[in-house]
């Protein structure tokens, strides 16, 4: 049976300073998309609106604009895909085996509060599927409960964009929040790599997540194995 994935993305395209552009990291989609693609799974892309996504500047440029990044964008096709993304409540959670929360600062703003996406990853999450999510994507995972009212994060090893990261970045001053302190605060056991911007992956049962842009390809594999494992699980 073929394997499905929710890949979620942003509908914002501003910090709160509307000066500040940001959106979509898009090589943190395009490098998971081509691993779920190359193992033959089927692909959503969901927005907690549902509709267009902005593009983050930053990720169209050099380095981070890469082959992957570059043939989405050249291709017409898929660019439409992301200015008509599901929302929330036309997803039914039982159909897909992972979650895939992409970043980019944008998703600071609208993954944490969308009671849509909370509903979605609970369902996914609580029936043994995997939830990931790469870089600021794990915004996405802050304040989602589980059935019995605890954060999914709450004991759970895992990872995304580091404060120190922020910093060097230079957009310290134009978040909204510091995400690794948040995570921390509702019981999530974080880590990081030793250096900022290696990639670094942490799996934790079906919890599955990546720090930073350049870990995308890397999450990625690591859900398609978590995927894998549980379909051999279930014929097993």
């Amino acid at each position: 049976m073929t394997k499905r994935v929710l890949n979620v993305v942003t509908n914002v395209g501003h910090y709160d300073d509307p000066s500040h552009t940001t959106g979509l990291w898009l090589s943190e989609l395009t490098h998971a998309w081509h691993i779920f693609e190359e193992h033959g799974y089927e692909q959503t892309l969901v927005s907690p609106a549902g509709g267009p996504v902005p593009l983050e500047p930053r990720a169209l440029r050099f380095p981070n604009y890469d082959k992957t990044a570059k043939a989405w964008h050249a291709d017409p096709g898929k660019m439409a895909m992301l200015e008509n993304t599901a929302s929330p409540d036309q997803i039914d959670p039982s159909a897909y085996d992972a979650i895939y929360f992409t970043g980019g600062h944008a998703v600071m703003y609208d993954f944490p509060d969308s009671e849509g996406l909370q509903r979605i990853t609970r369902e996914i999450y609580e029936r043994g599927g995997i939830v990931s999510s790469v870089c600021h994507g794990y915004c996405g995972l802050l304040n989602t409960r589980l059935s019995d009212s605890s954060y999914l994060i709450a004991g759970r090893k895992m990872t995304g964009f580091a404060w120190t990261e922020e910093v060097l970045a230079r957009v310290d001053k134009l978040v909204p929040y510091n995400a690794e302190e948040k995570a921390k605060q509702r019981g999530a056991l974080y880590e990081k790599a030793t250096l900022p911007f290696v990639s670094y992956v942490v799996t934790d049962g079906n919890l599955v997540t990546g720090q930073n842009p350049g870990s995308a390809k890397a999450t990625a594999k690591k859900v398609v194995e978590a995927i894998e494992g549980n379909a051999s699980k279930k014929r097993g």
